[in-house]
């Protein structure tokens, strides 16, 4: 494949040849060719586990090909001038501050494990470039937090900020809008936009169509395993990747066994959730302050707010993720988390799903063990599932269409179709109360269409409760008739 004949194309960068690609021990993408030429801007458009990830890290050099060949034409093609910002990487920086955070606990010694600005490693010459960035982006309040302080959309600000200040001559981001607010969305789009004037060429990876940018001159897509489409922008069909959910699968959501009411043995409180004066501060940081909230059993809420009101941490007190729980007056299930033995039962009647969890997610299990190890809410299956968890397990991986990939290995699914099997782990012990924490970051149309009807349906035909956060409006299910909405708070 040659680039176009227009003078603006007529230079390549890097050429791929009849490659195949490799992710995990299966091949990807067979007999792929393409060609990225100077000035080209791309969009890799694609569903869920199509490759759309591993075709991008094959530009930068990460992933190992198994066919072809990969040429580099030219200094500026070469991999240290190549930016990135994807879930993979996100997922690195979580373990580095851990890490970080574990060695100081060990020494004795306190503070943030590791800050924005440490992360930056930035010098003294650059210092006003950097905070100049991070204002456009209305992110000027995070260079002196520590990094596990942040919320997910304020982590992705980071790493997107991070990686334009390598100055890349071709800049690979991968599903950059997730986890934004709508006013981050935007000020991301400008940028990308400003940086795409200023000669940086962007791949930008996504399974969304609307968030092909105006800028943006040439597309790949995806389809059943192979390139379907590949040349510039005006050309190419781009395929509508938002289609109903199948019959067969809603006929599969209609038979699945939801949550019921709690067994009469145990004591099954009206108000699951009471919350009085609640405040959660970081240091001069905070984050939650004054909060009155009550949720009763049967109730549905949408947690609405912009990125850093505190909605993911409302979530961690109700999970007792976040250790100020105890600093609060808070009831869960009719009484303290702190009462003895409460919060393993308290966890046990409540199914979570959120992008933490995907990170901390990192056992070496198949996708069954993982669905599995929802009944025993562990990170890892350590137990022996029953006759009947392990048919119900096997139900909900058809329902959300991955019972072929029951024994693949969780690590080598795509990030989608990681958050797809988190789904069917949070609701295979049928939770009382469901904490759906952005369930459709980082699914394409088909599958974030799949999980909102299982939510209508949850809804609809079961007692149990619901609390979903999200930043698109479109994803507030008709069963979810009330909102929180939080709002961002200075230091």
């Amino acid at each position: 494949m040659t680039c176009h004949d227009e003078k603006l194309f007529s230079h390549p960068l890097i050429t791929m040849e009849a490659v195949t690609l490799r992710r995990g021990s299966a091949a990807l993408l067979p007999n792929t060719s393409w060609q990225i030429c100077r000035g080209q801007q791309w969009v890799i458009l694609g569903p869920n586990g199509s490759g759309k990830s591993t075709l991008a890290r094959a530009v930068r050099g990460d992933v190992p090909h198994v066919r072809g060949t990969i040429m580099r034409h030219g200094p500026d093609a070469a991999p240290d001038r190549i930016g990135y910002l994807s879930f993979e990487l996100q997922e690195e920086l979580f373990r580095r501050a851990e890490r970080l955070a574990e060695s100081l606990s060990f020494s004795g010694r306190s503070g943030p494990a590791l800050t924005v600005h440490q992360l930056l490693e930035n010098d003294a010459a650059r210092r006003q470039e950097v905070r100049e960035l991070f204002i456009t982006m209305d992110a000027g309040g995070l260079l002196n937090r520590g990094i596990r302080s942040l919320s997910n959309g304020e982590i992705r600000k980071v790493l997107i900020l991070r990686a334009l200040l390598k100055t890349p001559k071709i800049l690979i981001l991968d599903e950059p809008f997730a986890g934004l607010d709508q006013a981050s969305r935007q000020s991301v789009a400008r940028l990308i936009g400003t940086f795409m004037a200023r000669g940086i060429q962007i791949i930008l990876v996504t399974g969304r169509r609307e968030e092909i940018l105006p800028g943006v001159t040439h597309l790949l897509v995806i389809g059943q395993g192979r390139v379907r489409q590949r040349g510039r922008r005006e050309e190419i069909r781009v395929p509508n990747l938002a289609l109903p959910v199948p019959g067969d699968a809603r006929a599969l959501l209609r038979d699945m066994p939801l949550p019921g009411p709690p067994p009469e043995t145990e004591k099954a409180a009206d108000l699951l959730v009471a919350m009085e004066n609640v405040r959660v501060a970081y240091g001069d940081q905070v984050v939650l302050d004054r909060l009155n909230w009550r949720v009763r059993r049967g109730e549905h809420w949408a947690v609405v707010g912009p990125n850093g009101s505190g909605k993911s941490t409302l979530l961690g007190l109700i999970t007792g993720e976040n250790l100020q729980v105890y600093a609060n007056r808070i009831h869960l299930f009719g009484g303290q988390p702190g009462e003895g033995g409460r919060l393993a039962e308290i966890r046990r009647r409540i199914g979570v799903v959120s992008p933490e969890l995907q990170l901390r997610y990192r056992r070496a299990v198949t996708v069954r063990e993982a669905v599995l190890s929802g009944f025993f809410d562990s990170i890892g299956l350590y137990r022996r599932p029953d006759h009947r968890q392990q048919h119900l397990a096997t139900r909900w991986l058809a329902c959300i269409g991955l019972a072929p990939l029951a024994d693949t290995p969780f690590l080598n699914l795509s990030y989608g179709q990681k958050r797809l099997v988190l789904v069917a782990r949070a609701m295979v012990k049928s939770p009382e109360l469901l904490l759906l924490d952005e369930p459709c970051q980082g699914l394409d149309p088909a599958n974030r269409a799949l999980v909102l009807a299982l939510m209508e349906e949850i809804g609809r035909r079961s007692t149990a409760t619901m609390i979903h956060v999200t930043h698109h409006p479109a994803e507030i299910v008709p069963c979810l008739r009330h909102v929180l909405r939080l709002e961002k708070r200075g230091s």
